[in-house]
This record gives structure tokens, sequence and C-alpha cells, in this order.
């Protein structure tokens, strides 16, 4: 497995190549500081199988770098690596790609379970409150280290999320996967959603009209109790942590 890890602090990048070292003989990891050595490295050689990025980046935004990544490299996964475990910044990022987001608080065995999560197809973000206080809106087509790294629990600051919601009273969302109750047509949209598919590609695939998938994702919303394609994705990622079942087992049936 080859890791791209960019961090500009150099204590930290050693540290963390040290770390994902140690998730096996296999793995080799190359280190960069700069959103230009990202670029380079990956222009020289694009057969990466995971990149680690820090969202502080001098003067330049990880964000950006994120949504640049994403767009040439649809097939990397990225994961977030940063200082900040602010409910608006996991949100954001989810939202422009990642496929996890661990604060450089978390203890190695977080970072473990992290990495192998992302790259067996699922997506992890840190322990958080999904008691979301949000109704559903009507569907868009919305194409839409050693121990420096131990995770908190956060809670959603609804004014930070507000955004991506309407304010509606108090609702749960679903305790398990199993509790769902999806058809099998809305368990394979869910699966495309966790993808980060727009509705014209799910469409595609599933020889469907797009009015047809727009009525499906309103039923996954529905089902997980939350307002939009990030949520569901946060929420799915919750649900499969606290069952400690690995990659979320929806799989689009064929």
């Amino acid at each position: 497995m080859k890791v791209l890890l960019v961090d500009d602090h150099p204590l930290i990048l050693a540290a963390l190549q040290s770390v994902i070292r140690g998730l096996g003989d296999d793995v080799t990891v190359a280190g960069v500081g700069t959103d230009r050595e990202a670029r380079e490295v990956l222009a020289r050689d694009a057969d990466h199988d995971l990149v680690l990025l820090d969202l502080q980046l001098g003067e330049t935004d990880g964000f950006d770098l994120l949504t640049e990544l994403r767009q040439k490299y649809p097939a990397l996964p990225v994961v977030v690596i940063s200082a900040s475990d602010r409910a608006s910044d996991v949100i954001r990022a989810i939202d422009l790609g990642a496929m996890g987001f661990v604060p450089k608080r978390a203890s190695n065995d977080t970072l473990f379970e992290a990495l192998r999560l992302v790259m067996s197809g699922g997506i992890y973000v840190p322990p958080m409150s999904l008691g979301f206080s949000v109704a559903p809106p009507p569907p868009s087509d919305g194409d839409t280290v050693p121990d420096v790294m131990r995770t908190r629990p956060v809670d959603f600051d609804l004014e930070e999320v507000a955004s991506h919601a309407a304010a509606s009273p108090h609702q749960q969302a679903p305790a398990s996967l199993e509790a769902l109750g999806l058809s099998r047509r809305q368990a394979d949209v869910l699966a495309y959603l966790l993808k980060g598919m727009p509705n014209k590609l799910i469409a595609r695939e599933m020889g469907l009209s797009v009015e047809t998938v727009k009525d499906h994702v309103a039923a996954v919303l529905r089902a997980l109790k939350v307002s939009s394609r990030t949520q569901a994705v946060l929420a799915v990622s919750q649900m499969t942590q606290r069952a400690g079942a690995g990659a979320p087992g929806w799989k689009p049936s064929k």
C-alpha cells in the first residue's frame, strides 16, 4: 500500500510516517510539507492508495487542496488529519469528498481503525452526537501518530450546520442500519450515496429515472432522520462504528 502524507509540521509528519508504517510490511509512505510537493508527487506517480491531508498547510487552505485532489484523482481516498475536531470542519471535509476525518489528538489505535475502515470502503468520522434537530427538506438534485494525535466526543453545534438544514422538533437517528427498514432499491441508493455519487449517475447505474432516484434519496434521508447527504454519511458511519461492523454493509445489488 502506498500512502502520501501531507503536513507542513516536520515533527508531526515524521511521527505520522512512523505510525503509518506500522500498518504492515507492505506499506510505503511518502511525506511532503506543501501542496506543491503533493501535486508533484502525484503527477509523477498517481498510483497511490491513500492520502492523509492536514488542513493547515501554511498559507494554503487544506479544503481547497482536498477539493482539487478529489476532482483530479476521484478514485484516490483522502483522509483529513486535523488539529481541529469542530463539527463544521468534519461536515465540510466529508461534503468535499474526504473518506475520513481524524483529529490529531486521536490515539494510534484510533488512527489505525480509521485507516482500515477507509481502505475497506467505509468512511470514518470522530465520535459525535447525531441527534440532529432538523427536518428533511425536499431533496435537491444535489450532485452534490504517537499520542500527540485521544479522540474526544464532540457535539454538533446547530448554528454550525444551519446551512445544511432547517430547525424542527428533535429527532433521533436510528440506532442501527438494520433498524432503517429500507427496501432493496433504497439500500442500493444508500450504497451509492455513501460513494458520493450524484443522482444522475445513480440513475444511470440503476437504470432508473432521476425523479425515481430523488424519491429513493428522500426516503433514505427520512429513514435516517437527517436532512442532507453529508448527514446521511455521518449517521451511517457512526452506526457502523458503534456496531463494530467495519465498512458499511450496503453494497449495490447487481
